[in-house]
């Protein structure tokens, strides 16, 4: 069942210089340069968080109900993964708090991380963070926004004028207790918000980044460490 009847989330086209994966593709030459070069103009805001390594999931609001969704759309205690079927208790144990956060029709995006997939974690918050909130038309809602709902949200890198990959390396590589990855973090995520709207994203993975080395070809789970576990 797809309570939404769509996707919870689609793909985000990756810089130039970025680590491609299978069925990736690159984002276009003058949109990379409004990230990373110059802005269009004044009401051109650029985001840059860093980007996580784990599982897209989501919470949708249909009919006064709160539904916890994978990726592909389907309600989570319906996946074959064990990290899915935690996912969806730890959202119905906070489901008051959802139902007051969300409008009928919307959704909140975002990394489920207890379970480890390319990196390591040592989890000291929530083992979530949450990249995108969308109304009832699958739009999405500014920054300020989501920041406004009091979520856990990814760690924000940079806020302001465009910026280039290379320029925040050593900010992306100075890892915070909150969430930290045994080795560097996989990479970063950009945004571009034009009066408020968001416009485009685009992101940008390591080029020695191990992608999926913990789950690929593997027998047994390796599930993150938790500080504080729920």
């Amino acid at each position: 069942m797809k309570p939404l009847n769509r996707k919870n989330y689609g793909s985000i086209p990756h810089l130039s210089n970025s680590k491609l994966g299978s069925g990736d593709y690159f984002i276009t030459e003058g949109q990379e340069k409004i990230l990373t070069a110059n802005k269009r103009d004044k009401h051109d805001e650029i985001f840059v968080f860093e980007k996580y390594d784990g599982s897209n999931v989501g919470i949708a609001k249909k009919n006064g109900k709160i539904f916890p969704i994978t990726r592909s759309g389907y309600i989570a205690n319906t996946s074959p993964y064990e990290q899915h079927h935690l996912f969806y208790k730890w959202v119905l144990d906070r489901v008051d708090s959802f139902n007051d956060i969300l409008k009928d029709g919307e959704r909140l995006a975002g990394e489920w991380l207890i379970q480890a997939h390319g990196l390591k974690y040592e989890i000291n918050q929530e083992p979530i963070v949450f990249f995108d909130h969308f109304d009832s038309s699958n739009k999405r809602k500014s920054f300020d926004e989501l920041s406004s709902l009091g979520v856990e949200l990814p760690r924000l890198l940079h806020r302001g004028d465009a910026i280039q990959v290379c320029e925040l390396i050593d900010v992306l590589n100075q890892k915070t207790d909150a969430i930290k990855s045994d080795e560097f973090p996989e990479g970063m995520v950009y945004r571009v918000e034009r009066k408020g709207v968001v416009d485009f994203l685009a992101k940008w993975v390591r080029p020695d980044f191990k992608t999926g080395q913990y789950i690929i070809d593997v027998e047994d789970v390796t599930m993150n460490k938790l500080i504080h576990p729920w």
